[in-house]
């Protein structure tokens, strides 16, 4: 079996708003095993609206979160590592919390929708991120033609301009199925090699990861589920019949989270894999 990197994944606390966090939780760990996930790249949003608004965390439960999800990193490793999750519109404690999360052991930071990401306010989080080597995960709403309810999000279009002043930052658009028009975004993001696509979202159509394969290639393109496996899982089985060569798999499955990530951060992960499928880190 191919070993499967999920770069885009979530997990619940007890802070959070459900009261089966811990089945939760078990439950996708569990369910990676069995379809070759050898490592989640995992965040979580403040505390997914029991006390702030999800994408409007207050400082107070991003901290809590952060510390949670580095806490559950360490206990889970090598198979979960962690996003440092931050908030924008607080600057200074958005990088703060980098700071603090990557010398915790956080490999990236994720951006969810509370600010437009064009927005000169994300400059320093984008520079941060140069500044200790590690990617962005920025959720994005595929091509955004209106304002959204509690969210200020941001589409491809907007994610190339942060790009482009931010050349040695790498950022991941989150799941290019996840709402909207996906082929808006493929020709939005063509020319910008340090932005790479993740394929998760519950938009599953036909065609989808196809296309991005013919705008992008397979070294600009993640495997992700983001909050549910299944859809992920419907994904990783379409994968094969849109006609990528093995080596292409290969980097949509796990190389290219290997290239994008800190040297070394899936080492561990992947040695168990590494006698049956070739794999490396």
């Amino acid at each position: 079996m191919t070993p499967v990197i999920d770069v885009h994944a979530h997990f619940h606390t007890p802070s959070s708003n459900r009261i089966d966090w811990e089945r939760y939780n078990a439950s996708r760990l569990n369910a990676g095993e069995r379809i070759g996930v050898v490592c989640h790249v995992a965040s979580v949003l403040g505390s997914w609206g029991a006390t702030s608004p999800t994408y409007f965390s207050s400082p107070a439960d991003q901290t809590r979160a952060n510390d949670w999800m580095l806490d559950f990193a360490e206990q889970q490793s090598p198979r979960v590592k962690a996003w440092v999750a931050v908030n924008p519109n607080y600057t200074a404690h958005a990088l703060a919390e980098i700071a603090r999360g990557v010398a915790r052991g956080a490999i990236g930071i994720k951006l969810a929708a509370g600010r437009r990401v064009d927005d000169a306010l994300l400059d320093d989080i984008a520079a941060a991120a140069a500044q200790y080597g590690v990617p962005i995960l920025q959720h994005i709403w595929q091509h955004r033609r209106r304002d959204w309810p509690n969210q200020d999000a941001s589409d491809g279009v907007e994610l190339a301009r942060l790009a482009a002043r931010h050349p040695r930052t790498t950022f991941l658009l989150a799941h290019i199925g996840g709402g909207g028009d996906w082929a808006h975004t493929n020709p939005a993001v063509r020319e910008f090699e340090n932005i790479v696509m993740d394929l998760s979202g519950s938009g599953i159509d036909r065609g989808m990861i196809d296309e991005a394969l013919r705008w992008v290639g397979a070294r600009r393109l993640l495997w992700a589920a983001d909050l549910t496996l299944c859809t992920g899982l419907t994904k990783l089985r379409a994968l094969p019949f849109t006609g990528a060569s093995d080596d292409d798999l290969a980097d949509m499955c796990w190389r290219n989270a290997v290239r994008i990530f800190p040297v070394g951060t899936f080492a561990a992960a992947l040695s168990g894999a590494a006698s049956g499928s070739g794999a490396t880190a």
